[in-house]
């Protein structure tokens, strides 16, 4: 696919629609169908996905898309580890994803969709073996067909990881287009070490995140989860003359 600048392949009020509906309907699902996802339609995503913003053209990403055995033996050498506690442990992020001190309102936002998601599956607070099995389905990929992960060249800065985030927002929404969904998860990031040895990745390769792609389970209570997002003049000022 190459980029184009041409008339768009609808009329704008259409056009807008259709863009604005897969922002919207983009969030992070929690149980998948395991209804194939046939590796064309991967491609295309990420052909689409790739055309993201980037700083002096660096284009940072590199990806990894495992399925079938390959996903069930990186999934199984993950739940080893969390299975022994003295391994499991030693194993730590390779770099902070979330503050090391949360404030407010980081911190009531975090608690809320945490307990949320926790509610609706009927869990409560102090439950904590009910919260590890519902925490260990990261780990499975959620049951999705398609397991993605993301690394970066430890030579970069700040700035490719900003790159690196419009190209994963290119790539869940570009999923909605073809009817799928998606689950980012720094989740996995505790777990680097395991994958790096699993795919064989390169000394210079960081691993950023991973990523559940597939057909939503609508059936499952905690796909009705809806985040609540802070309007737009709480975050935003407008200078005018």
């Amino acid at each position: 696919m190459k980029q184009r600048d041409t008339q768009p392949p609808m009329d704008a009020d259409a056009l807008r629609t259709a863009i604005e509906w897969a922002i919207l309907s983009r969030r992070s699902v929690r149980a998948f169908l395991p209804t194939p996802v046939p590796r064309e339609t991967v491609e295309r995503i990420l052909d689409v996905a790739r055309f993201a913003a980037t700083g002096v053209n660096i284009q940072p990403w590199r990806v990894y898309v495992a399925t079938g055995h390959t996903k069930d033996r990186i999934c199984a050498a993950i739940q080893r580890i969390r299975g022994d506690s003295e391994s499991d442990e030693v194993c730590t992020d390779e770099w902070d994803y979330y503050p090391r001190e949360w404030v407010s309102p980081y911190l009531e936002r975090k608690r809320t969709v945490g307990w949320k998601l926790y509610g609706m599956l009927g869990i409560e607070k102090g439950d904590r073996e009910r919260m590890k099995a519902q925490h260990s389905r990261n780990y499975q990929f959620f049951d999705a067909p398609v397991g993605l992960f993301f690394t970066v060249d430890r030579v970069l800065q700040q700035g490719s990881l900003l790159d690196y985030g419009m190209f994963l927002q290119n790539i869940m929404v570009a999923a909605r287009a073809h009817g799928l969904s998606t689950c980012p998860q720094a989740a996995f990031m505790k777990y680097h070490e395991v994958i790096s040895d699993q795919l064989g990745l390169k000394t210079n390769e960081m691993f950023l995140v991973g990523m559940s792609l597939g057909f939503s389970d609508t059936s499952r209570i905690e796909n009705s989860l809806v985040t609540e997002r802070a309007e737009v003049d709480s975050f935003t000022t407008f200078y005018s003359d």
